[in-house]
């Protein structure tokens, strides 16, 4: 099962409560502003900031 649309409408980034997208077919959620990657498991986003990880430089 998907992530839906209306989750991603009601997800924030715990650390700057910004908009967060959907990367790797879902897998993950990215908040472009932190530069962070947090891990999607089971269908279930785990938004903590420590399983977060940096993204690259741009």
């Amino acid at each position: 099962m998907a992530l839906s649309v209306e989750l991603f409408e009601i997800l924030a980034c715990p650390r700057c409560t910004g908009e967060v997208k959907p990367v790797n077919n879902g897998s993950a959620l990215v908040c472009e502003a932190c530069r962070l990657r947090f891990p999607v498991r089971d269908d279930i986003p785990v938004m903590l900031l420590d399983e977060a990880e940096p993204i690259g430089d741009r």
